[in-house]
């Protein structure tokens, strides 16, 4: 072999090298960062005035294996953080709601116990009807500064979450679910929309429930002077409003159809009737692509007096999520709309850009305006609201890059004039 071909084979061999030290380092750069880049969230879904600021709860994953942690935080007036606690037990929460009751505060979601990393020690996991992962229901009472009073868990069929909790003069009244997996067959009567009354201690002192092993929720509760209204949903698509007495009995329970699969998702009280809000089910197709948002007026008795729909500019899905009386005896509503984006939207799979909205309504169901908030390309949700200050304040959280999401508080005049947001 003369020289020249040896340097042209030693040129070739070092060239190879760096060939594959360059895929090996591509290889590892793109593993660092996928690794490191996992999106970041921070949610708030609920939030109460305090004599001194504000205590928010929600969740995010700003821990190591970035799993959902619920959170509870306390804010000051200028809405800067005070303090923040983390849920760690299990591997997976969320808080839903949050009550104040003197120096305490209430709060209600869910979690789940088992790990996904860890193998299950049930040998046979299909012979149980509540399986390990399943999310169990969370109630907790937290003082003043942010420590557990005490901790109660609700675990009937499986999937079970509490979704709001109400202060009365001798306790605190749980609205929630709790229902069969889908891959669980069976009837059980005990399952659906749960209600529980807890009393100061935690002492659960009666409850009650309606639905059914595979359906049934409630998402919402107004505690009147003698009775206690709940909203939900009980099929699929049937949204519901039922009543009780103080002492947890039914009194009667009317459907409507067509609903979103969320059903009703807030209720007031205006006058002697009540105002309830969701979203309405347009089309016959299995998906809720189309919806308009929606108000039903009833009487006390739970007989519909009269309903209207709010359409967004685009045909897609509208809903409202909450709804308030103010303190010119107006009805003011926070949701959102959410329209296709025909770019990120493949055959078998379509995606939606959320905006939130906010829109105020006369007692009669006179729509005064309607205000939108959002950027194309981005997603903002508006999760609860308040009057403060003659203003109102909206609680939520916006996308700021790919699948991550911030929470922010968003002033708005009564006139609907975005005044600030943080």
């Amino acid at each position: 072999m003369n020289e020249k071909t040896k340097k042209i084979i030693t040129a070739i061999v070092v060239i190879c090298i760096l060939i594959l030290i360059i895929e090996g380092g591509f290889v590892l750069y793109t593993y660092f960062k996928r690794e490191n880049s996992k999106s970041y969230f921070d949610s708030i879904n609920a939030y109460e005035k305090t004599s001194d600021g504000y205590i928010a709860v929600g969740s995010n994953n700003d821990n190591n294996k970035s799993y959902e942690k619920g959170k509870i935080t306390k804010y000051n007036d200028k809405k800067e953080k005070v303090w923040e606690k983390i849920y760690n037990k299990g591997y997976n929460s969320t808080f839903s709601n949050v009550a104040i009751d003197e120096d305490n505060y209430l709060v209600v979601g869910s979690f789940e116990e088992k790990d996904p990393e860890k193998k299950s020690k049930n040998s046979n996991p299909k012979s149980i009807l509540v399986k390990s992962e399943a999310r169990t229901a969370l109630f907790v009472k937290y003082d003043s500064k942010g420590e557990v009073v005490f901790e109660k868990k609700l675990q009937i069929l499986g999937n079970s979450k509490f979704v709001n909790v109400k202060v009365v003069d001798d306790g605190y009244i749980v609205v929630g679910q709790s229902i069969f997996e889908n891959a669980v067959l069976g009837i059980d009567e005990r399952g659906g929309g749960i209600i529980i009354k807890y009393d100061k201690t935690g002492k659960e002192m009666w409850r009650s429930n309606y639905g059914g092993a595979k359906s049934g929720l409630y998402n919402d509760l107004y505690v009147d002077k003698d009775s206690i209204y709940v909203v939900g949903k009980d099929a699929a698509r049937v949204g519901i409003i039922s009543k009780y007495t103080l002492d947890g009995e039914r009194i009667s329970t009317t459907n409507y159809e067509y609903t979103d699969t969320l059903g009703f998702s807030s209720i007031t009280k205006i006058g002697n009737q009540l105002i309830v809000v969701g979203a309405k089910k347009l089309s016959e197709d299995q998906n809720d692509y189309d919806t308009d948002a929606l108000i039903v007026k009833y009487d006390l008795d739970c007989d519909i007096l009269d309903e209207v729909t709010y359409k967004g500019e685009k045909t897609g899905m509208e809903r409202f999520n909450k709804v308030i009386v103010d303190s010119d005896n107006n009805l003011v509503i926070i949701g959102h709309t959410a329209i296709k984006d025909e770019k990120e939207s493949t055959k078998r799979l379509n995606v939606f850009r959320y905006d939130g909205i906010l829109v105020k309504y006369k007692p009669s169901l006179k729509k005064t305006y309607s205000e939108h908030y959002g950027e194309t390309n981005y997603d903002d949700y508006f999760t609860d609201i308040e009057e403060v200050d003659n203003n109102y304040l909206v609680s939520g959280y916006s996308s700021y890059k790919k699948d991550g999401y911030l929470s922010k508080f968003i002033t708005y005049s009564k006139q609907g004039k975005s005044l600030e947001v943080k």
